[in-house]
């Protein structure tokens, strides 16, 4: 399979290509058989990368796979491959990126099986996955570029799927725009490494960091850029608002892109860039206090939207906020764990929410919900599963991810662990007031959508339980010591950032009494948070107020989301809107076009003028031959 590495991309681009030019031609079963086979050929294939992988660790060697393809760029002493890296840390990528995909192509057969853009969705799918396996596949910076841009396209027409909703279209232009912004910084640092290094590949980079010194001027400005970046895909302050509005999309968009893959790349390049990153220790505490914020910002958001797909989606901005929290604290390998299993609950979330659409009727107000625990079974105890993993209960998986992630926190700086520990109280909260308001207590619906209300097909069912299940034993993949685990992801990561871990002093390990304390007080303050939402939302079967009902000063800013869009609005947007037309109409129109048009104008009426000196009178033009002749003569005499 080594020499094969190509073939993993490459089927989904098939698939692509096939879907899109055949879309109007193939039936809805072959699109959605077709599309769904080449992502799961893929995921075979990763399947077998990542054995081989696996056994190369066993073995104790490095499990790194190269394969390249051919020269891309070679100019002078500069030399650009297209080239393939696989390692421990992208085998797993691979995994998530085609496993979580297959099983929202699989649920996108049942969700978009009556739109009439069935075809150019799932065109838009395997292309998607084709950019995002090449940006984890890519061994090196202009590979990873090419994906990185590449995601973001796919993000915009996948956004912007339904356009003719303006609302939706205006969600898919602020998605790109956004993203724009973080990728310029990318391409200053992919020009700032080349500089610096002579080279934009991994190893050649990663090596020549080793000679550089701790806070060197160079390595601060990549990490920052590459940061910038990150901040852009990844959702985090100021660049997190694209990802509320990007519910616009079908909600298999949502779970591909904004849970599982597209919004974890930012982790992924930060994790990949390790090396770089620990000799800027500046750059680590900016995202450690970046981090915290936005978790923190978008907890409180979540709390009162009453949209599904709102609340998963603040939800989504938060634990990003905890992945580069690890990262800020030099945990990779714990930002990387709760990326594995962000991507088994909260893919689920997203399709179970997707799954209560379809059965509303494509309500998505969870004051309109309410009671339909009997009548979708299977989405509900999914759910409930994905509920209690983000919530961090154990033995779900998310308790360990993200108690690895705040123990490391409390290492660095117990300030950290608090704010994190107030932001998974918050996220205890507002995941089971979104789940106790739409199944329990009595429906709140109209007749109509009772009457049509039902579990979802199969085809949306089955995912689900797949989803679920790796939910909850996910995290047995890195078991502290604590608990009697041997810490396996982070001994098979080990290589990826042994070179990182070289460069800076022994990180603080924390005693097991500590840790125990710490899981405690996690556990106890979750179960508190859970507890009170039971009590306001099935016991006394409180449902918020409408849009336009008073609130208190802080359930305001929560509901309006702190007026961030509105901040940007005022500050970015609208001065931007008035330069453009100031520019367009008063520079451009009436100066610019004023100085050429008026240029036209005058040779045009001098034109006129000088045209009626020829009037065919042969004295007039005589009496112009003699003007012209002593006008000579005294140019002559005047020159002497």
């Amino acid at each position: 399979m080594s020499e094969l590495i190509w073939l993993i991309p490459l089927l989904p681009l098939i698939g692509f290509i096939v879907n899109g030019l055949g879309r109007n031609a193939f039936s809805k079963g072959m699109i959605g058989t077709l599309g769904s086979a080449v992502v799961f050929i893929s995921f075979i294939c990763s399947c077998i990368l990542f054995s081989e992988v696996y056994q190369s660790r066993q073995a104790g060697q490095a499990g790194v796979i190269e394969q390249h393809l051919f020269d891309w760029i070679s100019v002078g002493h500069l030399k650009i491959s297209l080239s393939f890296l696989v390692d421990p840390l992208s085998a797993i990528m691979l995994l998530i990126v085609t496993g979580i995909g297959f099983l929202i192509h699989i649920y996108s057969i049942g969700y978009m099986h009556h739109d009439n853009g069935f075809g150019k969705f799932f065109a838009y799918l395997n292309l998607f996955i084709f950019f995002m396996l090449l940006l984890v596949l890519g061994s090196n910076y202009l590979v990873m570029f090419i994906g990185w841009e590449g995601v973001g396209l796919c993000s915009y027409l996948l956004i912007g799927f339904w356009y003719k909703n303006t609302s939706y279209a205006n969600a898919a232009k602020k998605a790109f725009v956004m993203n724009r912004i973080g990728d310029l910084g990318f391409l200053l640092a992919v020009f700032l490494i080349l500089g610096t290094f002579g080279s934009l590949e991994f190893s050649t980079v990663f090596a020549g960091a080793k000679n550089f010194a701790v806070g060197d001027i160079a390595v601060v400005s990549i990490t920052i850029l590459l940061f910038i970046a990150a901040t852009g895909k990844s959702a985090q302050i100021p660049l997190f608002t694209w990802l509320p509005d990007a519910m616009a999309g079908p909600t298999p968009v949502s779970a591909l892109i904004h849970a599982a893959t597209m919004v974890t790349a930012g982790i992924y390049m930060i994790a990949r860039s390790n090396v770089l990153f620990v000799l800027s220790p500046i750059t680590l505490q900016l995202i450690s206090i970046i981090a915290i914020c936005t978790a923190l910002l978008a907890a409180a958001i979540a709390i009162t939207q009453n949209d599904i797909k709102k609340v998963l989606a603040y939800s989504t901005v938060s634990q990003l906020g905890y992945m580069f929290l690890g990262l800020g604290v030099g945990a990779f390998t714990g930002a990387f764990f709760h990326v594995l299993t962000h991507a088994f609950f909260k893919a689920l979330l997203f399709l179970g929410a997707g799954s209560v659409i379809h059965g509303m009727s494509d309500e998505q107000d969870m004051r309109k919900m309410g009671g339909l625990r009997k009548a979708m079974p299977i989405t509900y105890i999914t759910m409930l599963i994905g509920t209690i993993a983000i919530a961090g209960i154990p033995p779900f998986s998310g308790f360990f991810s993200k108690d690895e992630i705040l123990a490391n926190a409390f290492a660095a700086n117990p300030l950290l662990w608090g704010l994190g520990f107030l932001g998974a109280l918050m996220t205890a909260f507002y995941m089971f007031r979104m789940l106790f308001m739409t199944f329990s207590g009595s429906f709140r619906g109209t007749d109509e959508q009772k009457h049509h209300l039902h579990e979802s097909p199969k085809s949306m069912t089955i995912p689900l339980m797949v989803l679920a299940v790796l939910s909850a034993v996910g995290g047995a993949i890195n078991l502290p010591a604590a608990l009697g685990g041997n810490h396996w992801l982070e001994n098979f990561l080990a290589p990826v950032f042994a070179e990182g871990k070289a460069l800076i002093p022994a990180a603080h390990h924390l005693e097991h009494s500590t840790e125990y304390m710490l899981m405690a007080v996690s556990i106890v303050g979750v179960l508190i948070m859970v507890g009170l939402a039971y009590n306001v939302y099935v016991k006394r079967q409180q449902i918020p107020a409408g849009d336009e009902a008073p609130r208190g000063f802080l359930a305001n800013l929560s509901y309006h989301k702190f007026y961030v869009d509105e901040l940007y609005d005022a500050v970015v947007v609208r001065p931007i809107n008035w330069l453009s037309t100031f520019f367009g109409q008063v520079v451009d129109q009436r100066g610019i076009d004023g100085i050429v048009n008026g240029a036209g104008k005058a040779t045009f009426d001098t034109g006129k003028v000088l045209r009626l000196l020829q009037n065919g009178n042969v004295g007039f033009y005589l009496l112009m031959m003699v003007i012209g002749v002593i006008a000579i003569f005294v140019y002559g005499f005047l020159s002497l």
